[in-house]
């Protein structure tokens, strides 16, 4: 090997360990960002809203200077589209330059990390992110247990920019959903749902030696899922469990495995409601679902059909009477909400709504287009994985797939999940290259 194929050997390694050390860099302030917002420098909350987007900013530089962006078809039109829009939400919407920034950079540089995220990371660092993830469980338990049990006045509850009405949300029996280290109660459901999601995965391909991490962090997931006050955080360990099941179709020797699986699920589950801590959350938890289905008209026409189908087909019931290029990028945000006085469009629940609402009908329509391309092809392409005795990607798409596809990309938190979960899908299908030795001719 001449010296300059040593050197560019090494500059390429070199890059791709900066590349990773950025990514676990936005990983970890995805799971910490509300901690810092929260406690630690609560006089700079508003900046810490976007302390990511450096890191982002930085990963699709450095990756598009390295050739890893080309011929990308969802980033190039996705790019259009985020231009086009940002121009006709100046001229013809809003009009806010703010606004419309803190709008673009969803499409910009945190979209591309799905794909910077699959480039960089292999199956190996995708199962390093797990464990991380199981141990950051442990203590996360603690927290949203004490937050459940402590009222909004406490410390440990208080809200962004050290907000004493407290950072819980509307749960059942005098007690509130808790936030975790997140800023809203949103990141704690994209937590635990996440780790559910590592969690079976461990357990089904025992690829964990440590029993007791996967053991304490399974009881861990079960007193999350009742102290959250969650239905969503219910439905999505419930797809996790299905994609489980439905590996076995594609595996048949991951039949006992999962045997297995659900007699550990059902004696956790038993044993768990015969603790008092436990039980209280799980009774709160009971509650809100029982009042919220009841209110809703029941668990598959309420929940399922009117909040999951129906939001997303609701969004293009009513496009005649909005603007073209729609209400312009951002104005749905919470910094839309505050900076732009008399607006009708803040804060929508609902993202497929929000996206056509705020770019119009064609180029929302053609947002949403990408994310269910994206969420389907990934699908499709974790499934055959399975075959090939890969089911990490699979089961990580149990949570990714409905987050790609209608997940809130105007909530910064749920935004991170979102492009983590793309990125490890796309990491996950890799196997770790093996060294090679490559011999170069000296000229």
């Amino acid at each position: 090997m001449n010296y300059y194929s040593f050197s560019d050997t090494y500059k390429r390694n070199n890059t791709n360990q900066q590349l990773k050390s950025a990514i676990w860099l936005y990983f970890f302030l995805l799971i910490f960002e509300g901690a810092l917002r929260k406690w630690i420098l609560p006089d700079l909350s508003n900046i810490l809203l976007v302390v990511r987007d450096p890191i982002a900013l930085w990963l699709v530089y450095k990756a598009w200077r390295n050739g890893m962006l080309r011929d990308n078809p969802y980033l190039i039109i996705m790019t259009l589209v985020a231009i086009i829009s940002f121009l006709t939400t100046i001229l013809f919407a809003h009009g806010n330059l703010f606004v419309a920034l803190f709008g673009l950079r969803s499409l910009l540089i945190h979209f591309p990390l799905i794909f910077i995220i699959g480039k960089v990371f292999n199956r190996e660092d995708v199962k390093k992110i797990g464990i991380v993830t199981l141990w950051i469980a442990l203590p996360m338990v603690v927290l949203i247990a004490l937050q459940f049990y402590s009222p909004q006045t406490a410390w440990v509850n208080r809200g962004v920019g050290n907000d004493i009405d407290g950072a819980g949300f509307g749960g059942a029996l005098g007690y509130f959903r808790p936030p975790g280290t997140f800023s809203f109660t949103n990141g704690n459901v994209c937590f635990w749902g996440f780790v559910a999601a590592y969690l079976l995965f461990f357990w089904l391909e025992s690829a964990l030696g440590n029993k007791i991490l996967l053991i304490a962090a399974t009881i861990a997931l079960f007193g999350a899922m009742s102290f959250s006050i969650s239905r969503t955080l219910f439905f999505s360990i419930g797809l996790t469990l299905l994609f489980t099941m439905i590996s076995v179709s594609r595996k048949p020797t991951f039949f006992w495995r999962i045997i297995l699986i659900l007699l550990i699920i059902f004696a956790l589950t038993i044993i768990l409601m015969q603790i008092p801590v436990f039980q209280t959350g799980l009774d709160a938890f009971t509650s809100r679902f029982n009042d919220a289905n009841n209110s809703e008209g029941g668990l598959v026409n309420g929940v399922i059909g009117n909040r999951f189908f129906g939001s997303m087909l609701n969004a293009f019931s009513n496009v005649q009477d909005l603007p073209f290029w729609g209400y312009g990028l951002g104005i749905s945000t919470s910094v839309g909400s505050t900076l732009i006085k008399n607006n009708q469009f803040a804060l929508i629940d609902f993202e497929w709504l929000r996206t056509i609402g705020e770019m119009g009908v064609f180029l929302g329509g053609t947002v949403i287009a990408i994310r269910l391309f994206l969420a389907i092809n990934l699908l499709k392409s974790s499934f055959l994985k399975i075959k090939e005795g890969n089911i990490l990607p699979w089961l990580l798409t149990s949570f990714g797939f409905v987050y790609i596809l209608q997940a809130q990309w105007a909530q910064p938190t749920s935004l991170g999940f979102i492009v983590l979960s793309g990125g490890l899908i796309l990491a996950s299908m890799k196997v770790k290259e093996k060294k090679k030795i490559s011999i170069v001719e000296n000229r």
